[in-house]
């Protein structure tokens, strides 16, 4: 008796892998109404019809390239355990963090980028993030207490003001690196420019929570 020999299934998990990355290369490169459809199953291998299947329309899987850029980029925050840290080098880690995670993940910047054009409608569905969010300000005033008792912090610091602005020293360096060299007539992400930013970057958040 001749046995045949078994048929390559089908990996649904795999596929809506390979989705969501050809997805967020997509809309990271012509944001949500510039993505086509047809690009993204092209790159994914998959077709349109597996799109649809998987997340319903484009809007719905640009909302889901969302939520997974920022739940990667906190799970990644996660995995640091800065919390177990002695108050400073936590505060000094989670800016290092976001600078080199910037830098590696420029799509994570243009997505956001494009989510505020599009004034957060799609993260305004997205409950997960929010509590994810919430986990990490909680994180941050942990820390925050930790230094205050140590005497090495100051009092009453905002540790939502204080996310925001670690975000935002490396955010806004990097979206405008283009911009910025040629005004300023210096090479922005030269390694000696980036060196010299990270260390500003470490330096002046320290001072904003160093007592």
């Amino acid at each position: 008796m001749t046995i045949s020999s078994p048929r390559q299934k089908r990996d649904p998990e795999e596929t809506r892998k390979r989705i969501l990355n050809s997805a967020k290369k997509e809309f990271a490169l012509k944001g949500l109404a510039g993505a086509r459809v047809d690009t993204i199953a092209d790159r994914a291998k998959a077709n349109k019809r597996m799109i649809y299947h998987y997340f319903g329309n484009k809007e719905e899987l640009f909302q889901k390239v969302i939520e997974e850029a920022y739940l990667d980029i906190r799970s990644a925050e996660k995995k640091l355990n800065i919390v177990q840290l002695e108050p400073i080098e936590a505060i000094e880690t989670l800016v290092r963090f976001s600078w080199d995670y910037y830098l590696k993940n420029p799509e994570f910047l243009a997505l956001v980028n494009s989510e505020n054009l599009h004034r957060a409608r799609h993260l305004k569905k997205a409950q997960k993030i929010i509590e994810v969010h919430e986990g990490f300000v909680l994180m941050m005033k942990e820390i925050l207490n930790r230094g205050v008792k140590l005497g090495i912090f100051r009092d009453n610091i905002d540790p939502v003001q204080l996310v925001i602005t670690i975000a935002s020293i490396s955010y806004y360096y990097q979206t405008n690196r283009h911009t910025g060299s040629i005004i300023f007539q210096r090479d922005l992400m030269s390694p000696e420019a980036q060196a010299e930013r990270l260390d500003f970057n470490i330096d002046t958040i320290l001072r904003l929570v160093c007592s």
